[in-house]
């Protein structure tokens, strides 16, 4: 059998699931490992990503 996929526009609420928490300051950081070493500043730093909406912010050491 075929999986159904449904052809209706979603809804705002569906749409913006998760933004309005981030939109008013309140965001999910998670730690990302990729990027640990900063070239300009020569520094190791710590690079922090919302997993809601992706914005990054850079803590130095």
């Amino acid at each position: 059998m075929a999986d159904v996929i449904p052809f209706r526009k979603p809804s705002a609420k569906e749409k913006h699931k998760g933004k309005t928490l981030c939109r008013h300051g309140h965001h999910k950081w998670q730690v990302d490992v990729a990027k640990q070493f900063d070239v300009k500043q020569g520094k190791l730093v710590t690079r922090y990503v919302c997993t809601r909406c992706g914005e990054a912010k850079v803590k130095a050491h």
